[in-house]
């Protein structure tokens, strides 16, 4: 896999995991729940620039 060109899917892979962890299980990271947005954003800036 060629990380930089699915980078974008990959960390939209990783955030639909983590919504989907704390939707299920009550998943609570706490004080890095920053981590979740920061992704979303991340994830949805590189598929806009086709990354």
């Amino acid at each position: 896999m060629k990380l930089n060109r699915n980078l974008g899917m990959v960390l939209l892979a990783v955030y639909l995991i983590l919504v989907g962890l704390q939707g299920l299980i009550g998943l609570s990271l706490g004080a890095l729940s920053i981590i979740v947005p920061i992704c979303a954003l991340a994830a949805g800036v590189l598929l806009i620039l086709n990354r």
